[in-house]
């Protein structure tokens, strides 16, 4: 009963058009800050620390409600495909299609920024892509957010050993994969790298899925346009990865980093980007 009626409403809301979506998604974004100390003592510091050491303009409350609009878009993404498609630009569709074009397949990574929903989809109407995803610990939640992410030529795996053997598979055939950079691995599955200046344990998969085969890696965002106007998807290729799994956590995190300040306030400031998981040697410069 209980996911029936999350999907009623996820559905109604779902219906209505983007901009008002997105106005809704502001506002309990704003909720979400005012109301839970945790949320703000993630967001803020986070938020505040990159956009300073970057020289950039203080848009707090701007960034607020955008984390708001981020699942906003998602939802709406999951619900209206079709037309989430017709609101998206694609200028840099020349650099995807070459690296399509050497038959090593290609390792999708979009950080947790605006629509990123989009992006994925959007190359599903080209190809079949692999995407990865951590389910949730919720059962019925997870069922729900399947669905809603279910579309053609898009098949999604745990973050497990399956999992990855199913990525490696793809990219044998040579299809694409798609992997969220900036999400914690588990512990044993990365390795610590300064990301914004704070150690951050790195996934090391599109590390070694990139290097085994020389396959082509491309950092992609979805940055939202105006209000209700859709997103920009930009795609820009990366230069190999080093074969030293240190240095090439600091070449993913500076990818992810210049992806991120494409538009930072609309990066997803209120995840814990510095936790310490479980397995996962301690940090640098610290002790047990």
């Amino acid at each position: 009963m209980q996911k029936l009626i999350l999907k009623l409403s996820l559905n109604a809301i779902a219906a209505l058009p983007l901009a008002f979506l997105q106005i809704i998604g502001a506002s309990m974004g704003i909720l979400a800050y005012i109301g839970s100390k945790q949320y703000r003592s993630l967001f803020r510091p986070q938020y505040e620390a990159v956009v300073s050491a970057h020289k950039l303009p203080f848009k707090l409350w701007e960034a607020i409600r955008a984390s708001g609009m981020l699942f906003a878009d998602s939802l709406w993404i999951w619900r209206n495909p079709q037309k989430a498609l017709a609101k998206s630009e694609v200028p840099d569709w020349h650099v995807i299609q070459t690296a399509m074009s050497e038959g090593k397949g290609m390792i999708i990574l979009c950080p947790h920024l605006g629509g990123f929903e989009i992006i994925p989809r959007f190359l599903a109407q080209h190809f079949p892509a692999t995407i990865m995803y951590r389910p949730s610990r919720q059962e019925w939640l997870n069922e729900v957010v399947e669905e809603g992410r279910a579309y053609p030529n898009m098949h999604f795996v745990p973050t497990n050993l399956y999992g990855v053997r199913q990525m490696t598979r793809a990219l044998a055939k040579g299809e694409a994969i798609a992997i969220l950079p900036d999400q914690v691995p588990s512990g044993g599955d990365g390795v610590w790298s300064n990301f914004f200046g704070r150690p951050a344990y790195t996934t090391t998969l599109p590390i070694r899925l990139a290097n085994r085969h020389n396959t082509p890696a491309v950092m992609f965002t979805a940055k939202r346009k105006a209000l209700g106007s859709g997103w920009i998807v930009n795609a820009k290729r990366l230069e190999p990865f080093s074969d030293d799994p240190a240095i090439a956590a600091i070449e993913l995190n500076a990818a992810i980093e210049a992806a991120v300040l494409v538009a930072p306030e609309q990066f997803i400031w209120s995840y814990n980007r510095y936790k310490h998981p479980a397995g996962a040697e301690l940090p640098p410069n610290k002790s047990a």
